[in-house]
């Protein structure tokens, strides 16, 4: 089993979409997760411009790169929040953002997923990773007291806004993988179950694996894996370091920015932190996982052109293809 191992764009969309390109075949990558933001990829654009989908197709065989999948989290954040606020002005663009009327911002944000299906397609890629965005993450605290019919509207309200994105979809033969992730619909292992539930398990929707997330929750990442094993549309490979144990810090990070030593946990470098990523490489090859491994690389302590190609380094070195044949198969080899 042989993965590509590729680079999530999302964190260089400052850049312009060749020169990450550039950086990124220099380093070694065999592709790129593309962000839909920036200059990267617009999926407006690309559902229906055939030259702009060659032009994106051009600069990657340019660079001897290959895309498995496109990423659209930032819109897919809009679809079900609530509040729709200045956050989500900051991220979403103007065409989705509008007038800032709240509903207004959610369908267009709903459009553009649905633009974003149409584009993979056209990219032929299989795959789009991004988030859902929740009407109930308000309530994480359960406090003012939270009633269970409150819950049960927000899961509704999440499948009344994905099931007519989820047709398109369907439609253009694409899936769309959910990083589980704090402030979406489904953040943990049991939300994970609710959501699937919400949506009857539509084959169309299945889910992100991003371990940095599951490490400051403190769930089980490799476990994840294996009871999602048909679910695992893609990989994406972040670190993150608990902080915690000094009495001070706490896992919710009170509010203080990224790299501050008083938060409970921080993003590192992939390699650096708390990700048992033996075990779990070796659990991506017990499920036969066989797409590509993307280096989502974040650490506001460390240089980023420092630390994309040491992460890829540790990636390979650490990703290892299962075995073709038991080691104790020559036990048996005959006379």
């Amino acid at each position: 089993m042989s993965r590509p191992f590729t680079l999530f764009t999302g964190q260089w969309a400052d850049l312009p979409f060749e020169e990450v390109a550039r950086l990124a075949s220099g380093w070694g990558y065999d592709g790129l997760e593309i962000a839909c933001w920036g200059d990267h990829l617009d999926p407006w654009r690309g559902a229906e411009d055939d030259a702009y989908i060659q032009d994106r197709l051009d600069i990657l065989e340019k660079y001897n790169l290959k895309c498995w999948a496109i990423s659209n989290h930032l819109k897919g954040q809009a679809v079900c929040d609530d509040p729709i606020d200045q956050r989500h002005k900051d991220i979403v663009g103007s065409r989705v953002w509008g007038d800032g009327e709240p509903e207004g911002v959610r369908q267009r944000a709903a459009e553009e997923m649905k633009m974003t299906a149409r584009t993979a397609r056209r990219m032929g890629v299989d795959v789009v990773i991004g988030f859902t965005g929740s009407s109930v993450w308000k309530y994480v605290a359960m406090f003012p007291p939270v009633t269970q019919e409150m819950v049960d509207v927000g899961y509704r309200d999440f499948a009344d806004r994905w099931n007519p994105i989820l047709d398109v979809f369907d439609e253009v033969g694409v899936k769309f993988a959910h990083e589980v992730h704090p402030s979406e619909i489904a953040y943990d292992y049991w939300t994970t179950v609710r959501t699937l539930d919400a949506i009857g398990h539509r084959p169309a929707f299945g889910l992100n694996w991003d371990p940095s997330h599951f490490v400051w929750q403190d769930l089980d990442p490799v476990g994840f894996l294996w009871d999602f094993r048909d679910l695992i549309y893609h990989v994406d490979c972040k670190d993150a370091k608990r902080q915690v144990g000094n009495g001070r810090n706490g896992r919710l990070g009170s509010h203080l920015p990224w790299a501050d030593p008083r938060r409970g946990w921080d993003f590192v470098s992939t390699g650096r932190g708390d990700v048992p990523w033996e075990a779990c490489f070796r659990m991506l090859n017990t499920i036969g996982y066989e797409g590509p491994i993307s280096v989502e690389w974040e650490d506001a302590g460390m240089d980023r052109l420092l630390g994309a190609p040491e992460a890829l380094a540790f990636v390979k070195a650490n990703a290892f293809a299962a075995p073709t044949a038991a080691f104790d198969a020559a036990f048996s080899s005959g006379d």
